[in-house]
């Protein structure tokens, strides 16, 4: 059984996925793909975002566990995130898939932080990212999963209230 830390992440991971799907899913596709203004992402972006980042953070945790010798990690100039929310590659999904991928995300997670051991969640690697470096995987956990759908969902409500 997973206790702890690993145990609230995937708690954590669960309610906010759960609350960007109930955010989402009732509002028409117009207002999931408005844009508040050329520098803000779409609702649309910012789902299909965390559909990419997090399996990819993940998937860095893996990595590190691994081969903690080895780098991990992007940064804001990365090609496959930036490509992640391009306008043109966001035009062309459709919102279920993007929703369909959002409830993947906890399960994912579970079968990825439920294997950690407190001693793997200490582990420090060193990361492409200067600002994530000397970082332990609990900080990638915390901060890059959790946190990050978290703000995601802020971000979303920001969308939202600019409607009105």
């Amino acid at each position: 059984m997973v206790v702890g830390l690993q145990q609230q992440a995937i708690q954590d991971v669960k309610a906010a996925i759960d609350e960007m799907l109930n955010a989402v899913k009732e509002l028409p596709e117009d207002t999931i793909r408005w844009k508040p203004s050329e520098e803000e992402w779409s609702i649309m972006q910012v789902i299909a975002h965390v559909a990419e980042a997090i399996p990819f953070w993940l998937g860095e945790i893996r990595q590190i566990i691994q081969s903690p010798e080895e780098v991990w990690g992007r940064d804001h100039t990365n090609k496959i995130r930036l490509e992640a929310v391009d306008e043109k590659t966001v035009d062309s999904l459709t919102v279920e898939k993007v929703l369909k991928d959002l409830k993947h995300i906890p399960t994912q997670s579970e079968e990825t932080l439920s294997e950690l051991t407190d001693e793997q969640l200490q582990i420090v690697a060193p990361s492409r990212n200067p600002n994530f470096d000397g970082k332990p995987v609990q900080f990638i956990i915390d901060k890059l999963i959790v946190g990050h759908i978290q703000g995601h969902n802020g971000q979303i409500q920001r969308n939202l209230s600019k409607l009105k």
